[in-house]
Formats: structure tokens, C-alpha cells, sequence
């Protein structure tokens, strides 16, 4: 029972700690502008055409650090606290995700196999809770509904171990780039990076706690 608890306690706090780091790093850092003055999107051009992506558009999205790759539109969206501004957060951010950009480009084999389970993993993230349920109320007469949605945990587990790398890729080729093309000078990429580990962190987190949760429900079957 104690290690129950205390498995729960870990999943409630981490992700927590994790999202309260990354908003505090990114903000400390906001207030860090390059000397060069260039801007996140300006940035974001250089690197995605320096790469011969020009067919990849740079555009603005609202919201708080809601930036992204989409790959359909091949277009890098920056939200309002990195678009137009000119900190090591911002230029970061907006590195990595021209990482994404480049990922795609060179087929890198992990972002290709996340690119293949979303469909299936999109089904499991929603409904595996609802079967596993289905499984515990109605254990005499459909206890196979129980592994079913165990399995169906695990697939999520999975997209998240294969986004760990996905990400931790882009942000070593967003810092390689910042400081091998001298868009930040020495003194600003190790701030930078640790905009960028920070971020790196929720990602490792969120599959910490999934892990976690897996062996919750593993736990409860063995109970049963």
C-alpha cells in the first residue's frame, strides 16, 4: 500500500515540478536578448533556409509556448512569447523546432516511427482507460478486457519513448546550429541550452509517470 501512494504522489508532483521549471527557465531567460538582435522568426528563416528548407513557411500562432512543427503544412508555428522576440528563450525555442523541420527533411528514423503510431496511439491515449474499466466491472465475464487495455496503455508508453529522442535530437541540433552559424555568441548558448533542457525534461516526465502508471495497473491486476 505504501509504495501505491507513493508511486501516485510521484505522478501527481513531477509533472507539476517539470512544468513549473520549464515556465520558470523560459522566463528567466526572456529577459536575455542576443547581441546580434535578430528575432526568433528571423532565426527560424536562417536556419530552415540555410538547411534548403524554403519551401518550410515561419509563422505566427497564439497562445504560450504552443510552438510546433507541423509536418502536413510543412510550416513552424511561434507562439506569442517566442514570434518577434529577441531572448536566447525565444531563439531556442524556435531552433528546436526548426530541428523538427529538419528531421522530417532527413527522414530521421524515430520521428518516422512516431509519425507512423499516432493514428493508433491518438485511439489508445482515449479509450484505453474506458476498457481497462469495461475490464474491472466486468471481470467474471470479460477479463481479457483488463490486458486489453493495459495493451492499450502500453502503445502510449511507447509513442513517448520514441518522442524522448525525437526531441532530445532537435534540441542538440537547435544548439549546435545557434553556436556553429554564431547566431548566439558563447555566452548566450549555454543559457539557451538550458531553456532547452528544461523543456526536455517535461518530455522525459511525461514518460517517467506513464511508466509509472503502467505498473499501477499491472499492481491492480495482480491484486485482482
Amino acid at each position: 500500500m505504501a509504495t501505491y501512494i507513493i508511486l501516485i504522489l510521484v505522478m501527481l508532483i513531477l509533472p507539476i515540478w517539470a512544468s513549473i521549471n520549464v515556465k520558470t527557465t523560459f522566463s528567466k531567460y526572456s529577459s536575455v536578448h542576443n547581441s546580434r538582435g535578430l528575432t526568433a522568426d528571423q532565426v527560424a528563416r536562417q536556419i530552415l533556409d540555410s538547411n534548403g528548407l524554403y519551401d518550410v513557411r515561419v509563422e505566427h500562432i497564439s497562445g504560450d509556448l504552443s510552438d510546433h512543427y507541423d509536418p502536413r503544412d510543412k510550416v513552424v508555428r511561434l507562439s506569442d512569447s517566442v514570434f518577434g522576440k529577441t531572448s536566447v528563450s525565444a531563439i531556442g525555442v524556435a531552433a528546436h523546432e526548426c530541428g523538427h523541420a529538419c528531421q522530417h527533411a532527413e527522414e530521421y528514423t524515430p520521428i518516422k516511427i512516431r509519425t507512423a503510431i499516432v493514428p493508433v496511439v491518438n485511439i489508445c491515449s482515449y479509450l484505453w482507460y474506458i476498457v481497462f474499466l469495461l475490464g474491472c466491472l466486468f471481470f467474471e465475464a470479460f477479463p481479457e478486457l483488463i490486458w486489453v487495455g493495459i495493451i492499450m496503455f502500453s502503445a502510449v508508453v511507447l509513442f513517448q519513448l520514441v518522442t524522448l529522442p525525437v526531441e532530445l535530437d532537435a534540441s542538440g541540433r537547435a544548439l549546435r546550429t545557434l553556436e556553429n552559424d554564431m547566431i548566439l555568441d558563447s555566452s548566450e548558448v549555454p543559457k539557451a541550452r538550458k531553456v532547452l533542457k528544461a523543456a526536455a525534461m517535461t518530455y522525459v516526465v511525461a514518460l517517467v509517470t506513464s511508466i509509472i502508471q503502467l505498473l499501477r495497473l499491472l499492481m491492480a491486476v495482480r491484486r485482482n
